[in-house]
C-alpha cells in the first residue's frame, strides 16, 4: 500500500508551550492506528496538529505526498483529513439530515450508506442536533465526518461517556470501517483493550514523546508492557 501520512520529528503545541516532542509516524492508505496514553500526554494535541489546530514548531508532515505543515486547516480537510473531535461539535440548530448534507462531498459515503450504518440517525433525520442523546450526537459526529469522504479519519475518544450498548454499536462500526480498508483511521481512546483488537498499529505517548510504536497485536499480548505504559493490564 502507498504511504498516506508521514510525520518526521514533529514538535507541536499551543503558543510557546510544547506538548508534542519529536514524534515520527508512518501510515499507509487504509491503515489503522490506536493512539494511546494516559490523560494529558499529548494524544489530542497530535490530532490537532494533523488538522492544523495546534502549532507545529519543528519537523515535517506529509499527507498524500504533499508537505502540509503550513497548510490551513480547511485545505487539509479538503485534501482528505476528516476529524471527529472529542466535543463532537455538531450543529445544534440544524436537523440531523442538514448536519450531514451541509458537509457532503462526492464519494462512497452518502446519505443512503450513512443511514444504513447508523439507523438511529435515519429515524431521527428531522430532529435538531440539540434534540439527540449523547450517543446519537456521537453517531452524528462520526457520520458527518464520513460524509466528507476522507482518506484519513481521526477519532478523538469517540466512546467517552457513552452507554455500553452505544459503545458496542460504535465499536462494531469502527471495526467494519477499519476492515474495509477504504480509509486510514487514527483512533484515540482511553481503554486500550477496546481498540487494540481493531487496529493494526499502536502508538503510546508519554509526556509528548513516543513510548511505544509497533503492532497492536504485540502490545495487546503483553500485559506487563501495557501495565507499565498505561496501567491498564487488569482492564
Amino acid at each position: 500500500m502507498a504511504e498516506l501520512l508521514k510525520l518526521d520529528g514533529v514538535w507541536a503545541g499551543y503558543g510557546d508551550a510544547v506538548v508534542i516532542e519529536g514524534v515520527g509516524l508512518s501510515l499507509e492508505e487504509g491503515d489503522s492506528l490506536a493512539l494511546l496514553g494516559r490523560n494529558g500526554m499529548g494524544k489530542s494535541t497530535l490530532l490537532a496538529t494533523l488538522i492544523g489546530a495546534a502549532r507545529q514548531m519543528r519537523g515535517s508532515m506529509h499527507f498524500a505526498g504533499r508537505e502540509v505543515s503550513r497548510m490551513p486547516g480547511h485545505l487539509r480537510a479538503r485534501a482528505g483529513i476528516g476529524w471527529v473531535p472529542q466535543e463532537r461539535d455538531i450543529f445544534a440548530s440544524l436537523t440531523v439530515e442538514e448536519n450531514l448534507t451541509v458537509v457532503a462531498r462526492p464519494g462512497p459515503w452518502n446519505l443512503k450508506r450513512v443511514y444504513a450504518t447508523f439507523p438511529r440517525l435515519e429515524a431521527r433525520r428531522a430532529n435538531m442536533g440539540n434534540q439527540l442523546s449523547g450517543g446519537e450526537q456521537q453517531m452524528l459526529a462520526m457520520a458527518r465526518a464520513l460524509m466528507t469522504n476522507p482518506r484519513l479519519l481521526l477519532l478523538d475518544e469517540p466512546l467517552e461517556g457513552l452507554a455500553p450498548l452505544i459503545v458496542q454499536d460504535l465499536l462494531r462500526i469502527i471495526d467494519e470501517m477499519v476492515s474495509e480498508g477504504s480509509m486510514a483511521v487514527i483512533l484515540v481512546e482511553q481503554h486500550a483493550h477496546q481498540i487494540l483488537p481493531l487496529t493494526r498499529q499502536a502508538m503510546v505517548l508519554e509526556r509528548g514523546r513516543v513510548a511505544y510504536q509497533g503492532a497492536s497485536a504485540t502490545l495487546s499480548a503483553d500485559p506487563a508492557l501495557l501495565d507499565r505504559l498505561l496501567g491498564v493490564a487488569a482492564q
